[in-house]
This record gives C-alpha cells, sequence and structure tokens, in this order.
C-alpha cells in the first residue's frame, strides 16, 4: 500500500486549499455587517441561504469518525450501519418541523439560553459547562485525532504535522465567523461529497474487475451476492453486532433519542440554523436530510466493498494493524489504490470533511463560552466587539488543548465512532428529555430538569456496569440482554438509552406534579412569569407555528416515501 501523494496529488490539493481559503476570505470582506456584531459571527444572522444551511449542516456532521469509523462498520457490520444517516434524514424533517418554530420565536441563540429561558440559571449553567468539557475532550479532540490519523496513513506526512496544520485550517475557517464557515461549507460539502463518489466509483469497479465483470452497478449486485449477509439493515438477535444495532431498535427505540438529540438539542449542529428565517432554516434542513440519504452511498459501501474483496484475498496484509484485522482501514486502502490526481481529490474530501467538522465544533465552543460563561458570569457589560475577541481567543484555546490531549484518550483503540458514541450516550437521554419536556409540556419544573441531568446520567453509568454485578440472561428471551465477545450479557447501547429516557421523562412527570402548581397571575404581577407563562419559565408556543409550506410538506413525504423503499428492499 502506497502512503504517498503524487505531484498531481498535492496539485488538486493545492486548487482545493485555495478555493476554500480564498472564497473564505472573500466572504470575510464582504459582510455588511462587521464581525464586532456577537450574533453577525456566531450565527451569520439572517445571511445564510437555505443551501448554505443544508451544506453547513452536513460538512459539520461528516469527518473522519464517517469516512474511517463508518467505512469500517461497513466492512464489518454491513448497511445496517447506514441507519445513523438514513434516520437522521427522517429526524431532520421533525425538527424542522417541531424544534425550529420554538427556538426562533423566542429567539434563542445557543443551547444553554433554551434552559435559561425554560428552567433556570442553574440548569443552564451546569450544562453549559459540561458541553463546553464534552464538544472539547470528546468531540474536538477525535475529530482532529482521527482527521490526523487518516491523512498520515494516506500521505505519510507525520501524524503531529498532519495534526497542526488541519488544526491551523480550521482555526483560519473559524475567525472569520459563522457566515464563512457556512459559505464555505458549501465548497467543502461538493468536494467531500465529488471525492467521496470516486472512491465509491473505484471500490465498486474492483469488484466487478476482480470477478470478471466491468461496471459499477454490476459491481453492486456481486457485493449483494458474494455478502449478503451485509445488506440487511435489522439485524437478529443472533447476529454478532446485535449490541451495536439491536433490531427494530434503530427504527422506533433509542436510535430516536440520539438522532433527536444530535439534530434537535446540540448546539454544534442547530446553530447553522438559528441565525435564519423559519422558512430559510427549514428548507435548509430539509435540503440536508435529503444529502443524508446519500452519505452512505459514500461511506458505508466502500467498507463492503473492501470486505468482498479482502474475502476473495486481497488487501490480506493492508487490512492488519499490530498482528489484527482492522476494519478502520478499508477506507484508506481504497483511497491509497486511486490513480494520481484522483487520490488527491478524495484526500481534499476527507480533509473537507475534517476541516468542517473542526470549524463548526470550534465555533460552537466559542459560542456557549462566549455568550453563556463569560457574558453571563464574568462580564455582563461586555461590549459586542469584546465578546467576539474573547470568543475567538477561545478558538484558538480550544484546539490547542485539543491537540495536547488528544493523544493520550486511546481513540485509536475504540474507534472514533464508538468512542464519541459511548460517552455522548450517558447523557442523551437526559438531555433530550429535559428538552421535549420543557418544550411540549408546560409543568415541567426546573427541579424535574436538573433530575433528569443528574438522574440520567448516573441511571447511564449504573446499566453499563449492571453486568459486572448481575447475570442478565433472563432478558434475552425478551431481546434486552445478548452476550457480548465475552460471554457475558449486556442490555444494546441503543436499548440502555431508551430505557434511561423513559425513566427520565417519568421521573420529570412526577417531579413536576409533586411541585406546587404556579400561581400564574401572581407570578406575573410580579414579573417573574410573562403572560403565556409554562412552568419555570415562559415560552411562546401555540400550534399555528408548527405548520409546515406545502411544498416543505411534499419533499419531506418524498424523503420518508425513499427511507420505506430503502428499508423495505434491504429489511
Amino acid at each position: 500500500m502506497q502512503k504517498s501523494l503524487q505531484f498531481l496529488d498535492y496539485v488538486v490539493f493545492l486548487v482545493y486549499f485555495v478555493i476554500v481559503a480564498g472564497y473564505g476570505l472573500y466572504i470575510y470582506k464582504k459582510k455588511k455587517r462587521q464581525t464586532t456584531d456577537s450574533k453577525d459571527f456566531f450565527l451569520a444572522e439572517g445571511s445564510l441561504t437555505w443551501w448554505a444551511i443544508g451544506a453547513s449542516l452536513i460538512a459539520s456532521n461528516i469527518s473522519a469518525e464517517q469516512f474511517i469509523g463508518m467505512a469500517g462498520s461497513g466492512f464489518n457490520i454491513g448497511l445496517a450501519i447506514s441507519t445513523y444517516e438514513w434516520m437522521a434524514a427522517a429526524t431532520l424533517i421533525i425538527v424542522a418541523v417541531f424544534f425550529l418554530p420554538i427556538y426562533l420565536k423566542n429567539k434563542i441563540y445557543t443551547m444553554p439560553q433554551f434552559l435559561l429561558t425554560r428552567y433556570n440559571k442553574t440548569v443552564s449553567t451546569i450544562m453549559a459547562v459540561f458541553w463546553l468539557l464534552l464538544y472539547v475532550v470528546v468531540n474536538l479532540t477525535s475529530i482532529l485525532y482521527l482527521g490526523a490519523l487518516a491523512v498520515n496513513t494516506i500521505s505519510g506526512i507525520n501524524f503531529y504535522v498532519c495534526m497542526s496544520l488541519i488544526a491551523l485550517f480550521a482555526i483560519f475557517i473559524t475567525l472569520g465567523g459563522m457566515k464563512v464557515i457556512g459559505y464555505t461549507d458549501v465548497i467543502q460539502v461538493f468536494f467531500l461529497i465529488l471525492g467521496g463518489l470516486v472512491t465509491t466509483y473505484l471500490a465498486l469497479s474492483l469488484v466487478s474487475e476482480h470477478f470478471g465483470e466491468t461496471g459499477v452497478l454490476k459491481g453492486f449486485s456481486l457485493m449483494t451476492q458474494h455478502a449478503s449477509d451485509h445488506f440487511h439493515m435489522i439485524l437478529k438477535k443472533d447476529n454478532p453486532h446485535y449490541l451495536d444495532l439491536p433490531g427494530l431498535t434503530v427504527l422506533v427505540g433509542g436510535m430516536w433519542i440520539v438522532n433527536l438529540n444530535y439534530w434537535g438539542c446540540n448546539q454544534y449542529i442547530t446553530q447553522r440554523a438559528l441565525g435564519a428565517d423559519l422558512k430559510t432554516a427549514r428548507s435548509g434542513l430539509l435540503f440536508a436530510g435529503f444529502l443524508k440519504l446519500l452519505m452512505p452511498v459514500i461511506v458505508v459501501l466502500p467498507g463492503i466493498a473492501a470486505y468482498v474483496l479482502h474475502s476473495q484475498g486481497l488487501f490480506q496484509q493492508e487490512m492488519v494493524k499490530a498482528g489484527e484485522l482492522n476494519p478502520d482501514n478499508a477506507y484508506p486502502v481504497l483511497m491509497n489504490l486511486l490513480p494520481a490526481g484522483m487520490k488527491g481529490l478524495a484526500f481534499a474530501a476527507l480533509t473537507a470533511a475534517v476541516v468542517a467538522s473542526l470549524a463548526g465544533k470550534a465555533n460552537s465552543i466559542s459560542t456557549i463560552f462566549s455568550l453563556d460563561i463569560y457574558k453571563e458570569i464574568f462580564n455582563r457589560n461586555a461590549d459586542e466587539k469584546k465578546v467576539v475577541n474573547v470568543g475567538r481567543v477561545v478558538v484558538i484555546v480550544a484546539m490547542i488543548l485539543a491537540i495536547i490531549i488528544s493523544p493520550f484518550l486511546g481513540i485509536d483503540k475504540k474507534g472514533g465512532f464508538q468512542f464519541i458514541q459511548e460517552y455522548t450516550g450517558f447523557v442523551s437521554p437526559g438531555i433530550f428529555a429535559m428538552f421535549i419536556l420543557g418544550f411540549f409540556w408546560k409543568r415541567t419544573t426546573a427541579n424535574a430538569a436538573l433530575f433528569a441531568m443528574i438522574g440520567g446520567f448516573a441511571m447511564s453509568i449504573f446499566l453499563k456496569f449492571l453486568p459486572l454485578w448481575m447475570d442478565l440472561s433472563f432478558l434475552y428471551d425478551m431481546g434486552m440482554a445478548v452476550p457480548n465477545a465475552n460471554g457475558v450479557y449486556e442490555i444494546p447501547f441503543l436499548d440502555r438509552m431508551g430505557i434511561v429516557f423513559g425513566v427520565c421523562v417519568i421521573g420529570m412527570i412526577l417531579i413536576s406534579l409533586l411541585a406546587p402548581a404556579p400561581n400564574k397571575a401572581l407570578a406575573t404581577a410580579r414579573g417573574e412569569l410573562k403572560p403565556s407563562g409554562s412552568g419555570a419559565h415562559a415560552l411562546e408556543v401555540d400550534s399555528s407555528m408548527f405548520k409546515p409550506s406545502l411544498a416543505f410538506t411534499v419533499i419531506a413525504l418524498i424523503i420518508c416515501g425513499i427511507l420505506t423503499a430503502l428499508y423495505t428492499i434491504f429489511w
């Protein structure tokens, strides 16, 4: 396996770099308002189009953990891992219809601000600090580390040099603010999809050529024949990967919590739409939903192709790391087979995915710290210029911290995709319960929110380690526990999330009902509650907010129809 780039590859990559950097500089200079306006810097308020919002969502979401991790899962598990992408398409529709109107109507710009508006400062501050830690220690580090590892594997450039250069490129994009990020993400997505499709084309062509045939469609057909077990979306209990994707849970259980929390309650994602009007924001999310349908073609099919070729005797040495088969090598192995120029394009696509994700994550870290920590706690009288400058410093500090600590977290041992899912999954159920009840049940109290936040995390930890103290084999017949590689019965990760979410919701309802009902008239008279008061604080919510346009409804139904067909064909 050749770990180097040819002259033509460097030329292609340089063209990509010049286009992205040049366009970012152009957008920065063409801003109508100065970046001393904090809402313009953090949200690009009123200036992102629907296609920029949709492209930015995908560019921020797709990174090395998808290209490397999901391709590896495609090699190991098969098409079933696509549920993370395809269910996200359905989730984006729900977020566009029900979540966005509440955020925009109530002028919510950050997730801690929502918790402050809906509950109280204690809930908001605790979650702001938590999100900062999660984004820096888990997300930023894993994206940077895996990105550098992938670039090193493909190019042969020193790992730490790769890490530093990627971080520097991301800082350059991030310091221009959300408008620069949003519009450069359009170019990043172009390279990401084009380069990804080139790798997929190569992979399918290699399969067909190996069996004496030609054409990518023939290659896909041969893959379904020679790896039929890799083309099922719903896994059965006896499947060795059931713990990762437990049967129907991917359609009616914990997968919804993963996606709704990620796409609807996550500063990193929702920030792209919070500076736009409702129609533009909804159109952007719908566009992102369509792009999500395409992602498994780019990141999963190459992994399955590598599996078929490996099972036929190819890549026997290339797929091995430290003496063991390493599925995460699948995508780099295929990329290294690309001809000069094409390899540069695929390399640019991978770099685009990493840089865009880093820039988006760094901007969210900057936004939360500047608006919810610095402005609210340390300097309430700070002017716009001061807040923006603090935000820029935070971007640089966060990236330096990620470079320093990422090699010590064992990200390469767990796998980046699993690393992120495991650590965010401990808190996702409680956070989502806080948000969903805060949205739609007026009686929900701040104490109930604290219970979901702290109790949900504690219960997630308890269920994770429960198999060490108790034999759970009696749950096997109910499909709630299956044996792991060591024969110990565990509750699948997604099922644990569903259980914790249910407990959080029930606990929140009981705590809220046991609290004295708010005297709205008295609270309003005291200035503690707006006339539209809802529980702890006021949110303006009415049913008319959730009515989508006819065009949105038609396109949403098309997406749902495509998803239904995909799950029916590959059930």
